[in-house]
């Protein structure tokens, strides 16, 4: 038998030596996961079966080799949600609760039946997460990719959300003009950017979710013009951005000539992180 305090002590100095952001926590939730509890209850275990020390030994090796923890455990939370993901889909990150936050914030405001569409919905977080904290909102996720759909169809099985497969751009045509909220967490991550990304995203996450184009934009005009069709006059755009686009996004809507009150909001860390912008009746002159 082995002491929980001294696996977890030597298995976060081998994946801090390995450059993993988060040793110890990401040491205690791979043990937590092989002994099938929360990482808080690991406080009430002493020792470890030699089986489990070697699970949590084969686990720690390959989290050092920077595959996502998220792909290890199978799992990843995202606000009062746990969403099943691996290998074909975009995991979730925590600056994106905060966009799907302002997204609720708006809709619950709106009362009756508010119609959401989250675009490049990729593991369906974001469209869960409406759906389940505005359960009088009607939410519609589109996503594309097959990987990624299938992702998407496990986390949304018995809930409300329609899943669409289709091409962002094209979309949901028979919404034109009706929809109160579009939200997005499009790729946004310029082509020369390659070098400078994590491992366990740039190897991990597909690519068709990272990169945009040579300045990272590209997704965000798809976004923006497909909102601008969808939206209801007045209906509100939430897009997510990397932090070095909170003057670049913004200008893609304000450029576009149909948007009123383009807004840049900051994550919880206080980087840039997402736009909102409410779709003008008409196009404002130029």
């Amino acid at each position: 038998m082995t002491t929980v305090r001294a696996l977890v002590k030597r298995a976060a100095d081998e994946l801090a030596d390995a450059g993993v952001a988060s040793p110890r926590h990401d040491a205690e939730e791979l043990l937590a996961h092989v002994l099938g509890l929360t990482r808080g209850a690991l406080v009430g275990v002493d020792e470890v079966s030699e089986e489990h020390r070697r699970r949590f030994v084969e686990l720690v090796e390959r989290r050092a080799a920077r595959v996502p923890l998220q792909h290890l455990t199978g799992r990843a939370p995202f606000r009062y949600l746990e969403l099943a993901v691996g290998p074909g889909v975009f995991v979730p990150r925590p600056e994106t609760e905060v966009v799907a936050g302002y997204a609720i914030d708006a809709l619950r405001a709106m009362g009756g039946t508010p119609v959401a569409v989250d675009l490049c919905a990729g593991s369906g977080a974001i469209a869960l997460a409406i759906a389940t904290e505005v359960p009088n909102a009607r939410v519609y996720a589109v996503e594309l990719d097959p990987d990624a759909c299938a992702w998407a169809e496990r986390n949304l099985a018995g809930s409300s959300v329609t899943l669409v497969r289709e091409d962002a751009a094209v979309a949901l045509p028979e919404l034109d003009g009706t929809v109160d909220v579009v939200v997005s967490n499009p790729p946004y991550i310029p082509m020369d950017a390659y070098d400078s990304v994590e491992p366990e995203v740039r190897d991990h996450d597909p690519a068709a979710a990272l990169w945009s184009g040579s300045d990272g934009l590209d997704a965000v005009r798809m976004v923006e013009r497909t909102a601008r069709r969808l939206l209801r006059p007045g209906g509100l755009v939430v897009v997510e951005h990397a932090d070095v686009q909170g003057e670049s996004a913004p200008a893609v809507f304000a450029s576009a000539g149909w948007w009123l009150t383009v807004r840049d909001h900051p994550d919880l860390a206080g980087r840039p992180r997402f736009v909102t912008a409410r779709r003008s009746p008409r196009r404002l002159a130029s």
